[in-house]
């Protein structure tokens, strides 16, 4: 695919999509075509979806149907949105992606990491992002982002306890050590001007490849 796919990931709270609109209008503004979007979500099937995995009311969800789900909403982004923005040699900005499901359902639901990898080689084909920006943040921290951004929704997952963060965070750790030449590591507790510089000087090195 002609465009460049970079997908920003990071345990609840370390600022993706704050980074992710600086990210848009820094690139919209140098000229390049950019798109910025999100998972689950980005087209109307994918945020029905969402609505469903996010609802506080749903939690009796079976871990391996909330893993399914997020697939599902994956493929039909990517078939609707994303391929043809590549194609389109677009620079496509994505909050969450892969990444997130193995970290999430596979490591911290305690699916295996490799089974959730399975179900979303089929989602996905071969559409893997050209770098992945990993923001680092200590699970604590995050927690307490969270509670105190009143604008920001809370979902299902927001209620889950500490525990289940710090495995989250294990998850990722364990994802950079895995794909090194694939995920870059921004450290997210800086402050925001620092974290938005390092990321895009990753991007732009991405770029003049």
């Amino acid at each position: 695919m002609a465009g460049t796919f970079i997908t920003i990931e990071g345990p609840d709270g370390s600022g993706k999509s704050t980074i992710l609109q600086m990210l848009f209008h820094y690139f919209q503004e140098k000229g390049y075509k950019v798109m910025a979007t999100r998972e689950p979500g980005g087209i109307r099937i994918a945020e029905e979806i969402r609505s469903i995995i996010h609802n506080t009311e749903n939690t009796m969800m079976d871990a391996r149907t909330e893993a399914l789900l997020y697939a599902a909403a994956r493929r039909q982004h990517l078939a609707e949105k994303v391929m043809p923005a590549l194609q389109d040699n677009y620079i496509v900005l994505c909050d969450r992606f892969v990444d997130s499901s193995l970290a999430y359902q596979g490591y911290a639901r305690g699916l295996g990491v490799e089974k959730i990898f399975e179900i979303n080689r089929f989602a996905i084909e071969d559409c893997m992002p050209n770098v992945t920006i990993y923001l680092d943040l200590a699970p604590s921290i995050g927690l307490q982002r969270i509670h105190q951004d009143t604008g920001r929704e809370i979902n299902r997952l927001d209620l889950e306890g500490i525990e289940f963060h710090k495995r989250v965070h294990e998850g990722y750790l364990h994802l950079v050590e895995r794909f090194k030449d694939r995920i870059k590591v921004v450290n997210a507790d800086a402050p925001l001007g620092e974290v938005f510089e390092s990321v895009k000087d990753i991007i732009e090195e991405n770029l003049k490849r």
